[in-house]
């Protein structure tokens, strides 16, 4: 099987690609020029496609000359202003959907990569349900927008969207910050700490995507992925766990207020403005850390065959600072 992956130097998308190698498929990567290559070129059968998923001239290219199956895990988490969320988030998907359409209309199918923040948080602590609409940020509103059209084409493009938790796992680099902060005795919580989130491994993540390709599931189905177990509290997961699997201890255990965050994120705002940079940390930023993010893969793991392996709260947090370590990133 020949499957484009988009993202593919990215986290997830070089954990799908890693998993499609060793079984013995062909993997061909969509990267962009300016991505660091130095992983993908250890992987056997990996072909490099050098293009953007914005650019429909690379992704017409990219997906021409017998693809399988595409697994679209590119996508920006930060940006300038929402128009290039919606730039790359969006537009991009529909790209590679026409794209297919025009060059694999035999496509076994299209794995979207979607987001948790799609359907937006919990406000009562419970999983949020599949059709619930209520993302809170810029980032969301592009996730839930391309799964749209991807819904729109489900007839011509056999698809599924899988809505990841808040993935972690070697070569992660958003919550490596909390184990840099840590290593560093520092205290990784926001507010008071009792903020919960569903995890969900990286190698796990990606087993999900490559297993959606065969699974007997209609076109344009949805599922949330996650590690199984129950939603973690920030003070948990960050300020307990990660310190214990490094063995490190917080000079003080005392979450950030959000009052300072929120203005800590109007300066780093205005900095990205002046700079031209995309920013992460950003006032919808903040106000989605204020939120809960709970989903069940109940559903997820008896339709596609799939269960994970790994959970935060056991050995995903262990495994992952090993990782860190072992590569000198800690």
């Amino acid at each position: 099987m020949k499957v484009l992956v988009t993202g593919g130097s990215g986290f997830l998308g070089s954990h799908v690609a890693e998993q499609l190698s060793a079984a013995g498929h062909e993997v061909r990567a969509l990267v962009r020029k300016s991505s660091n290559r130095k992983f993908l070129s250890t992987l056997k059968n990996v072909e490099l496609a050098e293009g953007a998923v914005e650019d429909r001239k690379s992704v017409d290219a990219a997906m021409k000359g017998g693809i399988d199956a595409v697994v679209h895990s590119a996508g920006l988490v930060k940006a300038r202003n929402e128009a290039e969320f919606f730039e790359v988030n969006t537009q991009g998907t529909v790209n590679l959907l026409d794209a297919a359409i025009e060059h694999a209309p035999n496509l076994k199918r299209f794995v979207h990569v979607s987001s948790l923040e799609a359907c937006g948080p919990s406000l009562d602590r419970k999983p949020v349900p599949l059709d619930q609409e209520k993302p809170v940020t810029a980032y969301g509103r592009s996730k839930l927008a391309a799964e749209k059209e991807i819904v729109a084409r489900k007839e011509k493009v056999r698809s599924v969207i899988l809505r990841p938790a808040l993935i972690y796992g070697p070569r992660e680099i958003e919550v490596y910050e909390a184990f840099k902060a840590v290593k560093k005795h520092q205290y990784p919580v926001i507010g008071d700490g009792t903020m919960i989130a569903c995890y969900s491994y990286g190698p796990d993540c990606a087993r999900a995507c490559i297993q959606s390709i065969d699974a007997d599931i209609p076109s344009g189905s949805i599922y949330f992925i996650d590690d199984g177990a129950e939603p973690l509290s920030m003070t948990r997961a960050m300020g307990e766990l990660i310190p214990e699997a490094l063995g490190v201890k917080p000079f003080l255990r005392m979450g950030i207020p959000f009052p300072v965050l929120t203005l800590a994120s109007f300066g780093v705002e205005a900095y990205g403005k002046v700079r031209g940079k995309a920013m992460m940390l950003t006032r919808e930023k903040v106000a989605m850390l204020r939120h809960h993010w709970v989903c069940d893969s109940t559903k997820t793991q008896t339709d596609l065959g799939w269960k994970p392996e790994v959970r935060f709260g056991t050995d995903g947090v262990h495994l992952t600072a090993k990782w860190y370590q072992d590569n000198g990133w800690l």
